[in-house]
C-alpha cells in the first residue's frame, strides 16, 4: 500500500516571511513599498505570517 503525499511544505512556506532571510524581506518590502526596516518591524510585531505582515505593513 502506497503512502498518499502530501505537498503542504511549500505553500506552507509561502504563507510566512522569514524576517532573518535577506531575500524574502527584500522580496515583500518592493512588494509592499516600504524599507526592509519596516518589514523587519512588522515581522517582530506580527509574527512571520505573511498576511499579518502585509496587513501591518498596508497601516
Amino acid at each position: 500500500m502506497a503512502t498518499e503525499r502530501k505537498d503542504q511544505g511549500r505553500a506552507q512556506d509561502r504563507r510566512k516571511v522569514a524576517g532573518g532571510q535577506d531575500h524574502e524581506v527584500r522580496y515583500e518590502a518592493d512588494k509592499m513599498d516600504v524599507s526592509k526596516d519596516k518589514v523587519r518591524e512588522a515581522v517582530k510585531s506580527e509574527g512571520n505570517s505573511r498576511a499579518q505582515v502585509e496587513r501591518k505593513l498596508k497601516d
